[in-house]
């Protein structure tokens, strides 16, 4: 697995986890939280898919 793609699904997951803390405390800030989780992930989703395809370009040539 590629570092940064395993840096965004430690934010992604430290994320959702402060967005579950932050909306049983009462707080609206927990929206923040869930909008970095979202964005994380997708970079998480983006980093493996790049490193597949270049495995896959590596491989044919």
């Amino acid at each position: 697995m590629p570092r940064l793609a395993l840096y965004a699904l430690v934010v992604c997951a430290l994320a959702v986890a402060a967005a579950v803390v932050s909306f049983v405390q009462g707080s609206f800030l927990g929206i923040v939280w869930v909008l970095l989780a979202g964005l994380s992930s997708n970079m998480a989703w983006y980093y493996l898919r790049r490193a597949k395809a270049e495995k896959e370009a590596a491989a044919q040539a």
